[in-house]
């Protein structure tokens, strides 16, 4: 599989990263003066181009097509387990043998890299495995709404919920969801489903998560209401913070539990 990636150098990586919010980023890499950004498809990148070149005249950007197979070898090079809370999510080439400097922690769950689905390294990830720690999982059922890898439905179980199901509309992720819960065979009670929610009513759960846009939460903020069982919880994120006002008016009358940041990126815990 190959992969649209824009190569933008000269230019403020946090600002660069708004401006493409838009279009879906799948990865963002760092590279020698700049940051390479990874797109699902030719046109979200070609899009995402004109938008940043508009933005930012100065700034210089170079579009190009990135093999699956060879950012995932640079992956093992560079990935390394990361730790939020009781659970650390690591590549397979980690997961017998964790670097000493990792922290200890009580969960493994782990994760193949692909180029579209996240690993827990992203803000957005850390900030959803850190408020899901927050609740009572144990004995509940989890709706993670976009799942991607699957890490977050496979933590939520690592954590005691008595089943959790990943949705996702992108077959492609729960293809690699499914091979990233065969990679943790102790943890039971999870399953992945392609559905897109603009043409199916989400199932009723004990806590819900949506680690997806501002944007599509705000289009979506009644479907996801709708998911929430009576008393049950929703976490969302992949909002940034010029976002949070809209997203939390979006949720009105539901009490905001918690609300959580790192850089740009905020968490938002609100209970039904």
């Amino acid at each position: 599989m190959r992969y649209p990636a824009l190569d933008i150098h000269g230019a403020d990586a946090d600002l660069v990263l708004a401006l493409v919010d838009d279009f879906a980023p799948t990865a963002v890499e760092d590279i020698a003066g700049g940051i390479s950004i990874f797109f699902t498809t030719s046109s979200k990148r070609d899009d995402a181009q004109a938008t940043v070149a508009a933005a930012l005249p100065d700034a210089h950007l170079s579009s190009r097509e990135v093999d699956d197979e060879d950012w995932a070898k640079r992956s093992q090079q560079n990935l390394t387990p990361i730790t939020v809370g009781r659970i650390t999510v690591t590549p397979p080439w980690f997961a017998e043998a964790p670097p000493a400097q990792t922290p200890h922690a009580e969960l493994l769950v782990t994760i193949l890299p692909s180029m579209g689905f996240g690993t827990g390294h992203h803000a957005t990830t850390r900030l959803c495995l850190s408020a899901l720690q927050s609740l009572d999982v144990d004995g509940r059922r989890v709706l993670d709404v976009g799942t991607g890898s699957g890490v977050l439905a496979i933590a939520a179980a690592a954590l005691g919920a008595l089943e959790a199901l990943g949705i996702d509309f992108d077959q492609d992720a729960i293809a690699n969801a499914r091979e990233n819960l065969e990679l943790n065979p102790a943890i039971t009670g999870v399953r992945f489903e392609t559905v897109d929610v603009r043409d199916a009513a989400l199932p009723s759960a004990d806590i819900v998560l949506a680690n997806l846009t501002g944007a599509v939460l705000l289009q979506n903020a009644a479907l996801l209401r709708s998911a929430v069982a009576p008393g049950g919880t929703l976490i969302v994120s992949g909002l940034q913070t010029h976002e949070r006002a809209d997203v939390l008016g979006a949720f009105a009358g539901a009490t905001v539990q918690r609300q959580d940041d790192e850089l740009d990126w905020v968490a938002l815990t609100f209970n039904f």
